[in-house]
């Protein structure tokens, strides 16, 4: 199985911690250039220095904020003119809790502006660099979400399923050009944000937030929660050239709570 990514320059976003901090270190196993995207830029020195390194691998870091569109693109455009960027994973913490009956049209625009507007502008300013190459991937961190709404996350629901459309379309458009497009479903995993879920429920429930946690995991088959690393290696198989034929799923990697096919 071909997974080498040798020469292959890849930018991942929200890598600072969690999922994204992973799935950079599973890339860079790979073999390669790796540029971590999120907006603490002493957090993102410590992760690229970090990071695996073979022969003349090189690694780097790009501060920036996901929801500053034009400073974003200009950053990015920057990068992408210097070193092309052949891989693109699309990840960016998720809004606040709470019904979607109740959220605020800001809220809304919001987590549009981070999420869907964002990957956009992410990947039209990494695209010329790919279709130069003729090869690509794109993969975009969503939920589980996007196949069963998860209750009091109304905002983050609506918002997931665009990303998952938006990304749907792009994998018809662009697979001519040898650039995949896909989507990752994590469920719940051990991040900060599933910290701040079970947190939430235990306020709203007036519960304690260990038996919270106790009743999540019950709700997985596997009766744990997923540790980063777990995604990355999902993200990572996606990006190499294994994976060629891959385009357009929403795949998720939830230990099998969800109840949908």
């Amino acid at each position: 199985m071909d997974l080498d990514l040798t020469g292959r320059h890849a930018l991942v976003c929200g890598a600072s911690e969690g999922i994204g901090r992973a799935v950079a270190h599973e890339l860079a196993l790979m073999g390669a250039d790796v540029t971590v995207l999120a907006r603490r830029a002493d957090a993102l020195a410590e992760v690229a220095d970090g990071l695996p390194r073979h022969g003349a691998q090189r690694h780097g870091w790009l501060a920036a904020d996901v929801a500053a569109t034009d400073a974003l693109r200009a950053a990015v455009e920057a990068l992408a003119a210097a070193r092309p960027v052949h891989i693109l994973v699309n990840n960016t913490g998720g809004p606040p809790g709470g019904p979607a009956s109740t959220a605020t049209a800001a809220a809304y625009l919001d987590a549009f502006n981070r999420h869907l507007i964002a990957n956009h502008t992410l990947l039209q300013s990494v695209l010329p660099g790919m279709r130069s190459a003729a090869w690509g991937r794109v993969v975009n961190i969503v939920s589980t979400s996007v196949r069963e709404p998860i209750p009091n996350l109304g905002v983050s629901n609506t918002v997931r399923g665009a990303v998952a459309s938006w990304a749907k379309t792009l994998s018809r458009e662009l697979a001519a050009d040898g650039i995949t497009v896909n989507n990752v479903l994590p469920g719940y995993t051990q991040t900060r944000r599933l910290e701040q879920i079970i947190d939430d429920r235990a306020r709203a429930g007036g519960q304690d937030v260990q038996a919270v946690a106790e009743a999540m995991r019950a709700s997985v088959p596997a009766r744990r929660f997923a540790q980063p690393q777990e995604i990355a290696a999902v993200v990572a198989f996606l990006c190499s050239p294994a994976a060629a034929y891959v385009n357009g799923v929403s795949l998720p990697v939830d230990g099998g709570r969800m109840q949908s096919i």
